[in-house]
């Protein structure tokens, strides 16, 4: 049986926290930064378990505005574009490069599967200079079924 390890993506490889100063400016404290994704996830999965789908971008997008309403501010084009866009050019944790030459020096396969677009995950890999490591980069989209549902697990099994 193939050895093959499957890596989330972001905040798993990438370090979401990047986006502090982003949301410091927009909010005045950077931490929302953690209640927007922490919404951002809990929607996917709400989309999961009650439907319909919408990808990952867009659910981004409408937690952000949400997130603004909730707290009283009014978020201007530029920063929710700013804010959503610095999603792509997440850097890598500072371990990351390190853990991956090492499983991969042990013939370890390595791939992806990500709540991001197929595309996004190609530009956030490419961005934070991941993307040799990896044989493959799988997405939700192709089932419509957000992590941790099983249904993400299996495509990638059965791609594989």
């Amino acid at each position: 049986m193939p050895r093959i390890i499957v890596c989330d993506v972001t905040e798993t490889l990438l370090d979401v926290r990047a986006l502090e100063p982003h949301f410091k400016q927009v909010f005045g404290d950077g931490r929302v930064l953690q209640e927007w994704f922490g919404t951002v996830l809990l929607y996917s999965e709400v989309a999961t378990l009650a439907g319909p789908y919408s990808d990952f971008a867009s659910i981004g997008g409408a937690a952000l505005d949400m997130t603004a309403a909730g707290r009283g501010v009014t978020l201007a084009p530029a920063d929710r574009a700013r804010i959503l866009q610095g999603m792509l050019t997440l850097p890598a944790h500072p371990d990351v490069r390190d853990g991956l030459q090492t499983m991969r020096d042990a013939g370890l396969r390595l791939v992806t599967l990500t709540n991001s677009s197929q595309a996004a995950v190609q530009q956030q890999l490419e961005n934070a200079g991941l993307a040799t490591f990896f044989e493959q980069s799988f997405s939700v989209d192709a089932v419509r079924r957000f992590k941790p549902a099983a249904e993400a697990y299996r495509f990638v099994a059965d791609s594989l």
